[in-house]
């Protein structure tokens, strides 16, 4: 049987100086890899580690963290969830296509707030040591280049369930099992989606969380955003409480 292998990575011969530096910068720091997407692995336990959580599943930005953290949650169709009236308009949406309906209503918050009805928790505007709430929370991070931790784009789930932490690696990647060989007949378990974070931004994020000290402030609060129950573009999802 053909067994089929993980390209050689970068795949084209590029010369040294198109190749992002960040990858060969981490084995510096003392950070060994072989295939590329151990760079990812190694991002998550470190921010796991942080965070003081036990899991982190690392996706290509918070938006899609935290729809993937509700479709997880598989609540009834048609649920309602409850989020501040001021926050970031991608949330009531990333609500609205994972089936659920978005109430807005009038809260104060600083760095975190929570989904109210899912357990999930946006926290696009904390990152500090032992950040993480507990409990069954599945807590979404932003590295939004705004953020403590500035990559670019990318965002990551926290989670203390093995079992969460699993699927949500499955579902980010496509449906596929990246511990089995790519032509075994299990490697794609379920139907998932195209929302990895690459080796490049894993490792400018290892990068950069050497360079963290103490304990950081929150990056924004409700009055960072107007309302999003004045927004005409969003109307037709909203519901206000």
């Amino acid at each position: 049987m053909h067994v089929s292998h993980y390209n050689p990575w970068p795949l084209g011969k590029l010369p040294d100086s198109w190749q992002r530096p960040e990858p060969e910068a981490i084995r510096a720091l003392g950070y060994n890899w072989d295939d590329p997407r151990d760079i990812v692995g190694m991002f998550e336990r470190r921010l796991a580690d942080y965070a003081g959580a036990k899991y982190a599943v690392v996706t290509d930005s918070c938006s899609n963290a935290i729809f993937l953290a509700l479709k997880y949650r598989a609540l009834s169709p048609g649920s309602t969830i409850e989020i501040p009236d001021q926050t970031y308009v991608s949330v009531p949406q990333q609500i609205h296509f994972a089936g659920y309906i978005p109430q807005v209503r009038d809260q104060k918050w600083s760095g975190l707030y929570e989904l109210e009805g899912s357990g999930v928790f946006d926290s696009a505007a904390r990152f500090r040591p032992n950040m993480f709430v507990g409990g069954e929370a599945l807590q979404c991070l932003s590295f939004q280049i705004k953020k403590r931790l500035p990559i670019g784009r990318g965002g990551a789930i926290l989670t203390d369930s093995h079992v969460a932490a699993s699927w949500l690696k499955i579902a980010s990647y496509d449906g596929r099992d990246l511990e089995s060989p790519y032509d075994s007949d299990n490697h794609v378990r379920m139907l998932g989606w195209h929302y990895y974070m690459t080796p490049e931004d894993a490792a400018r994020g290892l990068l950069l969380m050497e360079g963290l000290d103490g304990d950081l402030p929150d990056t924004m609060d409700q009055d960072h955003y107007p309302k999003l129950s004045e927004m005409v573009g969003l109307r037709s999802i909203l519901r206000v409480s």
